[in-house]
């Protein structure tokens, strides 16, 4: 088997990421061109599986999983499964989203107004925890479990209270700045307000006047102190539980800019004028040693790892099998490494003015490589190594949003000016101005349609050329001459969404 075909699921940056919007998934085998009324190709049997109209506003699709898309680009668009429920719908995507599987739901606007929850938690109770949730960031947030020792209700900056949120167990506030509390791990803080005056009390106990000084401490685990913030500190953590008897503490000194250092066993990282001087040394649980001379710019390590920095001009660095090359920051970069059988080779130039990968087999060196690359804006490109290829032109989105389906179902269509799709060799569909020109190959069909207005049917016991889509034509059959036809139009196929199940 092709290593491609074997792992694209893992190099899904590689293969996945680039189906092209709106290509077809699956064989192609024939087409009814209307442009711009309709495009629809359409399988062996000349049922329907995906079409778009008014160029490439509306339209339907196959998606991943069985699923099938459709909508009006770029305001609207809608994913069911394969029992025909929704469940995704988008308006002007990233505007608003809307995701359902069945039991519960979510909805967002610009990730700002968020509401989830599941909408049978009622009707299905007694049962498990359910919830209801609805945020309107940064103001309100709230959540609905059933149990008033789960849910709440909060209003920034007037008065309420979250839980089990934002890395803590609880957060309070009224009139927040002026008063604020914080619950994690039975450490209690109170500011008053906040962030100037700041005590702690229970598992943890500390106080600070920001930004002159403060402490913090739990004893056991650490002491952590601040002077100037953030210029001094002096901290103290003690070692894991499960540390060999004996381990000494971590510490962690320094007042900015003239010095700072950290300190552990078998470790030491300091700086002198930070940033631009210091070094690293470190003898477990592997070697490493650094020396820093007008950081970042010129920077010496060797070890578990290695790193030779020249900024801007070159830096190269190797690190768990991961090599990295910067020539001319931020010209030209190239990263190799090895995973899973597989070597790949990424290039940019100028971060995103060009970017391409390539993977290859070390187990079948013999195999072809796959590719992809984006020249942006101008095209992208995706061949998988087994004979399936993508091309787009132009592709100013892809390698912006390289694994969001989203984008590329409701955005890149609308710049795309031409495609290319390769099922297999000897199996292409090319087009252009959203499906005005169009021209498939497969070894049993040649097509090619100037909208409705030009078309002809090669196959190996027939040929057609038809004008205004069967208006008026020639056609010959095998062992025959051409003879002449009018109203010859292709018969209508069944519906697509009764096709695709």
């Amino acid at each position: 088997m092709n290593f491609l075909r074997s792992t694209a699921w893992r190099a899904g940056r590689c293969a996945a990421a680039l189906t092209l919007a709106h290509i077809v998934a699956g064989s192609v085998r024939g087409e009814e061109n209307l442009w711009p009324v309709r495009v629809t190709q359409t399988d062996e049997a000349g049922r329907p599986t995906s079409w778009q109209a008014v160029g490439p506003l509306l339209f339907e699709k196959p998606g991943a999983g069985g699923t099938r898309v459709s909508g009006f680009r770029p305001l609207f668009a809608q994913w069911r499964d394969p029992t025909g429920a929704i469940t995704e719908v988008n308006f002007v995507y990233p505007i608003f989203m809307y995701r359902t599987d069945g039991d519960s739901y979510r909805w967002s606007i610009l990730q700002l107004i968020n509401r989830s929850g599941d909408p049978a938690r009622k009707a299905r109770q007694p049962g498990p925890v359910t919830f209801e949730t609805f945020d309107v960031w940064p103001f309100w947030f709230s959540r609905d479990t059933g149990s008033p020792a789960s849910s709440y209700r909060a209003l920034l900056p007037i008065a309420g209270t979250i839980k089990d949120r934002f890395g803590h167990d609880r957060l309070s506030w009224t009139l927040f700045p002026f008063y604020g509390r914080a619950e994690k791990k039975g450490a209690i803080t109170v500011a008053t307000p906040w962030p100037f005056i700041k005590t702690t009390r229970g598992t943890e106990q500390g106080f600070a006047f920001w930004p002159l000084f403060g402490w913090r401490t739990r004893p056991g685990e650490f002491d952590r102190r601040f002077y100037l913030w953030p210029l001094g500190w002096n901290n103290t953590i003690q070692p894991p539980e499960d540390s060999p008897p004996g381990t000494s503490a971590r510490r962690e000194v320094g007042f900015l800019p003239f010095y700072s250092k950290e300190t552990a066993p078998g470790f030491v990282n300091a700086s002198y004028l930070w940033p631009f001087f210091g070094y690293t040394d470190r003898t477990q649980p592997t070697r490493y040693h650094e020396n820093r001379y007008f950081w970042p710019f010129l920077v010496q390590g060797r070890g578990e790892r290695s790193v030779s920095r020249y900024a801007p001009f070159y830096t190269h660095s190797e690190k768990k099998g991961i090599e990295k090359t910067w020539v001319m920051w931020p010209v030209y970069r190239e990263k190799r490494l090895s995973e899973a059988g597989i070597a790949q080779t990424q290039r940019q130039v100028l971060y995103f003015l060009y970017w391409s990968l390539e993977q290859r087999s070390l187990t079948n060196p013999s195999a072809a490589p796959a590719e992809k690359s984006h020249l942006w804006p101008v095209y992208s490109f995706w061949d998988n190594g087994a004979g399936r290829r993508q091309f787009q032109f132009p592709s100013p989105l892809e390698i912006f949003f390289p694994d969001n389906e989203r984008v590329r179902q409701s955005w890149s269509p609308l710049f795309s000016l031409y495609r290319q799709d390769q099922q297999a060799p000897g199996a292409v569909r090319r087009e252009a101005l959203w499906g005005l020109l169009s021209w498939t190959k497969t070894p049993e069909r040649a097509e090619f349609h100037l909208g409705p207005l030009f078309s002809v049917d090669a196959k190996p016991e027939t040929k057609r050329v038809a004008l205004g889509n069967g208006l008026v034509g020639f056609q010959r059959t095998a062992g025959t001459s051409w003879r002449l036809f009018w109203f010859d139009f292709p018969p209508k196929a069944p519906n697509v969404r009764a096709s695709s199940r």
